[in-house]
């Protein structure tokens, strides 16, 4: 019998070849973590539902992001949790918000550091919505003064960048229109552009204590089964302005990555959910999964479907496992 002369198991032989012939590689500076900060001082309240992952007050939030720059993570993005809520969400947009408060001790005691900021209401609503609400219907328009407002307050605490997550038509346009004419026309907006409906978000709603309070939110959030849409989405916010788009959650929805690269060519972010963690953690603490190896995989897959950037809570993990040469290659 005849033997094959192309033989690709031959660059897969050794290390080396392997190495050389890699085709995607995740570094650090790929990577944002998410990060929970709260009013007070000495909390360091765990999140039940994903293991390693932290509510913070602001004392701890600068240990651990001192703890974060040594590892070789230099990105986060800030969620906040209130001392009170009300049907606006007021506490969102105020001078001296928790967020507010955050961004400003952080710039100021790691000025290097790069902090971007989620705009939305949910987390600051007491009915847990990300718009304004009337009866049971979240109202578009009057919430992106709110959001303008949030967004503006946060670049004057000093963010780099701010990232609205709360799907409501024209935000993007609203928030750079507020930005521009406060004197913030340097400050990127990163919009979640492609933000489905989705139940892998559970985790994340205990963090954050968003969960709605009625209802959901399929009116603004997108349906899961579309395609078509994410695109027309993604292309509205660069239209409006934005210099980020993002897909969420980015496991399930590897395809639509990879249509937004493919279509836009522009620089694109995918987060990898609470619900995906928390997944891999259960999985991890039960000995079904091999967690590194399963790790890598899913975020080299998010950044092999077009991802530039991953926000992701294995953040800090894998710059522990990097820097003791335990990543998997």
């Amino acid at each position: 019998m005849g033997f094959p002369v192309i033989r690709p198991r031959r660059l897969r032989e050794k290390a080396g070849f392997r190495q050389m012939f890699k085709e995607t590689t995740v570094s650090l500076h790929d990577l944002i973590y998410p990060m929970f900060v709260i009013h007070g001082r000495k909390i360091k309240h765990p999140v039940d539902s994903m293991p390693g992952v932290y509510q913070l007050s602001l004392d701890h939030l600068l240990k651990e992001v001192r703890e974060l720059l040594e590892l070789g993570i230099h990105s986060i993005i800030l969620f906040g949790i209130p001392e009170s809520k009300d049907a606006l969400g007021s506490s969102g947009y105020e001078r001296h918000g928790v967020v507010q408060q955050a961004v400003s001790a952080l710039k100021d005691r790691y000025p290097k550091l790069t902090v971007l900021t989620d705009v939305c209401l949910c987390e600051y609503t007491d009915h847990g919505h990300c718009g304004v609400v009337e009866g049971e219907q979240i109202l578009n328009d009057p919430t992106l003064e709110l959001l303008a407002k949030m967004a503006v307050s946060h670049a004057e605490a000093g963010a780099d960048m701010v990232a609205p997550s709360d799907m409501m038509d024209g935000r993007v346009a609203a928030i750079r229109q507020a930005l521009d004419a406060h004197g913030f026309s340097q400050i990127p907006i990163m919009a979640y552009s492609a933000k489905y409906a989705s139940g892998f978000y559970g985790p994340f709603r205990d963090a954050a204590g968003s969960a709605p309070q009625f209802g959901d939110r399929r009116s603004y959030q997108m349906h899961p089964p579309n395609s078509d849409e994410a695109l027309r989405e993604v292309a509205q916010d660069l239209e409006e302005g934005a210099d980020v788009v993002m897909v969420k959650p980015a496991l399930p929805y590897l395809d639509i990555i990879r249509r937004v690269k493919d279509t836009f060519n522009c620089p694109l972010a995918a987060y990898n959910v609470s619900g995906e963690y928390t997944m891999i953690k259960a999985a991890a603490e039960r000995g079904w999964l091999e967690e590194k190896r399963v790790v890598w995989e899913a975020l080299t897959g998010i950044k092999r479907a077009g991802a530039d950037v991953i926000l992701t809570y294995f953040a800090p993990q894998v710059a522990c496992w990097m820097d003791k040469g335990k990543w998997p290659e």
